[in-house]
């Protein structure tokens, strides 16, 4: 639901990657961001309005992202899609971060436009370390968010805890927190959330962001 600049980027891509899609916008001229190309439907008409949605094919859908230009409209339609007819990924785009944890609480991935594009600023500016998500009241205990370089993925998640000695509170894939079990495998895009030391968040984040070693993977895991 919406076809702005985020909505007709997704589109394309997953129409490029062969999924069918409908797109749902009140504005039909929105429907030129498109382009010629574009393989799936539009449908005009308001994304949380039940007949819109199921001209759209909600019956049939995989996955619903509400990334309209309003939080009211996102969230509706995001509960529609979730609660009315038991669309299993769902996700929202939220402007208000405050908001966006509101609705994290009641189980509906959001997106904070904000937050997120603070983070990512922030990632470009420190491409390698720590970023900091809680610290205990005593400061002596972290929880770090640790970017891990390219030759970490395929390998376990109990790797990162056998060559650093921290542990591994949870892993975000794909916008989703998972907690790892001893056999998880590290896939490309994975984020792993790290319990360590604060005193040893540089080290740990260090060892992470330099290449998996031959030494490192006979020495570790």
């Amino acid at each position: 639901m919406g076809c702005g600049r985020v909505g007709s980027l997704l589109a394309h891509r997953l129409d490029e990657a062969g999924h069918s899609v409908a797109v749902v916008d009140q504005d039909p001229g929105a429907f030129r961001r498109l382009g010629d190309d574009f393989g799936g439907e539009t449908i005009k008409g308001v994304g949380f309005d039940r007949e819109t949605l199921e001209r759209a094919g909600i019956h049939k859908a995989h996955g619903f992202a509400a990334v309209s230009s309003g939080d009211n409209t996102n969230i509706l339609a995001a509960r529609v899609a979730r609660e009315t007819y038991g669309v299993e990924h769902v996700v929202a785009r939220i402007y208000d971060p405050r908001r966006a944890e509101v609705y994290q609480r009641l189980g509906i991935p959001t997106v904070a436009t904000v937050s997120w594009t603070a983070g990512q600023i922030m990632r470009g500016l420190l491409p390698q370390g720590a970023l900091e998500e809680y610290r205990d009241p005593s400061g002596l205990v972290v929880l770090s968010e640790m970017r891990v370089n390219d030759s970490w993925y395929g390998e376990r998640v109990i790797a990162i805890e056998d060559v650093t000695g921290a542990r591994v509170a949870f892993i975000t894939r794909l916008g989703h927190a998972l907690i790892p079990h001893r056999d998880m495998f590290l896939q490309t895009g994975d984020v792993p959330h790290v319990l360590c030391t604060a005193d040893d968040r540089e080290r740990i984040a260090d060892v992470l962001a330099a290449p998996r070693s031959r030494m490192t993977r006979e020495d570790g895991a």
